[in-house]
């Protein structure tokens, strides 16, 4: 797995590998270009994460109280750039739709964890995709799901 020490998101993507770079940059435009303005972007993971700050969910992540409200992240992997989607993880309707939506847009194999999407062919990523499923969930309902699947 790699590893970028990055403090910010800017100095995450000067140290990223050159090829990973602008698909990574265009998952950011899409992501944000449809992300409930209550997420916020950040350093999270080693990774550029989206969270739901403390300033709007005081209580914080149930694994460690004093870190945000994490959601979603991007990261540069040695063969693939990544994309984890907690909603994902813990709402099987919106897993069903995006695998069937995938594989009406994507021509490759999706290569999925839990959470994980995991792009190996960067040329293949589907932006419009992505929007979508940034678009599905509002941090209210990212809170609502948490609470009631995940927080201790």
């Amino acid at each position: 797995m790699a590893s970028y020490p990055a403090l910010s998101v800017s100095q995450y993507l000067n140290e990223i590998p050159a090829d990973q770079k602008p698909f990574i940059e265009k998952l950011r435009t899409a992501i944000k270009s449809k992300l409930d303005k209550e997420f916020e972007e950040c350093i999270n993971y080693g990774m550029i994460g989206y969270v739901i700050p403390k300033s709007v969910y005081p209580e914080g992540y149930h694994c460690d109280p004093k870190l945000p409200l994490p959601f979603a992240g991007i990261a540069a992997q040695k063969n693939s750039i990544n994309l984890y989607h907690m909603g994902i993880y813990l709402d099987n309707g919106l897993l069903n739709w995006f695998q069937e939506e995938y594989t009406k847009q994507c021509k490759f194999k999706l290569d999925m964890g839990k959470s994980c999407i995991r792009f190996r062919k960067y040329a293949d990523i589907s932006y419009t995709l992505i929007e979508d499923l940034f678009d599905k969930m509002s941090a209210k309902d990212w809170i609502k799901l948490y609470e009631k699947n995940l927080k201790k």
